[in-house]
């Protein structure tokens, strides 16, 4: 029963934005409450986790430890990325496995059934994490389980009497305020979401609790500064190697042109507002056009090297890992770029960034201009390995941990 309970969640976490509303809100009340009545029930039907991995602690003068929640692998790869910046820094991280995840790496994956109903392993991942010198709260979310009480305030408090330096790091909707961000852009999608009530109440009570505790605070995205804007960026960091691909973007004049769009959400990167808009070049011929949707992490390289236009997000304003992956294979990246946050880039980097510019009413003309140009197409994919390669590389992030918290000057 527990197996065929935990292959059904991971079929459901992988389908979340299909299913009905009331399975979505089942689905949510189990995360945001593991000790309630559905997130009983379903820490009974997955089981206890097993023997759940515990941290092991690094061998080194600075002990990082980065948890919990490994959005798009990005808490491994910064803890690569300090490491790689300063041999004094042993850094590891620490994942939520979710059924149905993505699968990306992770120093230490726990099973959601062990963080949620194992006291066992949340004493001996704290008895670890305890003799680190640094702890990162991803996402504003408790690490240690039932420890604790889940209450970050406790685990705050814990940490810090055991001489453990302690931060946060924003990553998107944890603390973007939906009602700030409708007034941001037109195309925020919060008017139509119906998380929005839960999305805000959520932002809001993280925004306040990291204006409370006020320690060192860090945002993924450069978008995030207009919800806090004490906070530095630590930007996303991609894997420049596992993306350069063979062949360039518009290789040859006159070949139907492809265009992918991958999509974990589709509401929040308006994916249903694109293939209307570029319906009349699609039955014209001159693009080939696809969505890409629930593909393991370890497949998006090819998919972007078979690609000459990728299509991110037009809602939110900004661009995420998936952006830097495509530019750092130099594919034509399109998107919705608010111009604070270009402007943000422009003076944190001294690069412009190499995103050109649509919205769901301008992406039909926008992309019918580099059809029509392909020697603009190529160079605004030609600029996008090097702006990876200079911002998210892992040198800047680390920069930012180190100089901001870690080690500062």
């Amino acid at each position: 029963m527990t197996s065929l309970f935990s292959r059904f969640a991971g079929w459901a976490v992988a389908h979340r934005s299909k299913l009905p509303q009331w399975a979505q809100r089942l689905m949510e009340s189990a995360a945001r409450n593991p000790d309630g009545l559905v997130g009983k029930l379903s820490a009974r039907l997955m089981g206890s986790g097993g023997d759940a991995a515990v941290t092991s602690v690094p061998d080194a003068e600075i002990r990082v430890y980065v948890a919990p929640t490994n959005y798009a692998g990005q808490g491994y790869l910064w803890a690569r990325a300090l490491e790689s910046a300063d041999s004094r820094i042993g850094a590891r991280n620490m994942a939520i496995d979710l059924p149905g995840g993505y699968a990306f790496l992770a120093d230490t994956l726990v099973p959601i059934a062990a963080v949620n109903a194992s006291a066992d392993w949340a004493a001996a991942e704290w008895a670890a994490v305890r003799q680190f010198t640094h702890v990162l709260f991803e996402a504003e979310r408790p690490i240690f389980g039932k420890q604790f009480g889940r209450n970050i305030h406790a685990e705050v408090a814990a940490l810090e009497a055991a001489g453990v330096s302690v931060a946060f790091l924003g990553h998107g909707t944890d603390v973007r305020d939906p009602d700030h961000h409708m007034e941001l852009t037109p195309w925020s999608p919060y008017g139509e979401d119906p998380r929005t009530p839960v999305l805000r109440t959520d932002a809001q009570a993280n925004i306040a609790l990291l204006e409370q505790l006020r320690r060192p605070t860090f945002i993924s995205t450069p978008d995030l500064a207009a919800d806090l804007p004490w906070a530095v960026w630590c930007p996303v960091v991609v894997d420049t190697a596992r993306f350069t691909a063979a062949d360039s973007a518009f290789a040859t004049d006159g070949e139907r042109i492809r265009v992918i769009h991958a999509s974990s959400n589709p509401l929040q990167k308006g994916s249903d507002r694109i293939e209307p808009a570029l319906a009349p070049l699609i039955e014209s011929g001159e693009i080939e056009y696809e969505l890409i949707t629930a593909t393991p992490a370890a497949e998006m390289p090819g998919v972007f090297a078979a690609a000459d236009i990728v299509l991110d997000q037009f809602r939110v304003g900004s661009y995420g890992v998936a952006a830097c992956e495509a530019m750092a294979a130099g594919r034509v990246v399109v998107g919705h770029v608010l111009p604070s946050v270009r402007a943000r880039i422009l003076r944190d980097t001294g690069l412009e960034l190499p995103i050109v510019e649509a919205t769901p009413d301008t992406l039909h003309d926008v992309i019918a201009a580099l059809l029509a140009d392909p020697v603009a197409a190529r160079a605004a994919a030609a600029a996008g390995p090097e702006y990876v390669s200079g911002v998210h590389s892992g040198a800047m992030s680390a920069a930012a941990l180190i100089h901001h918290w870690v080690d500062p000057v």
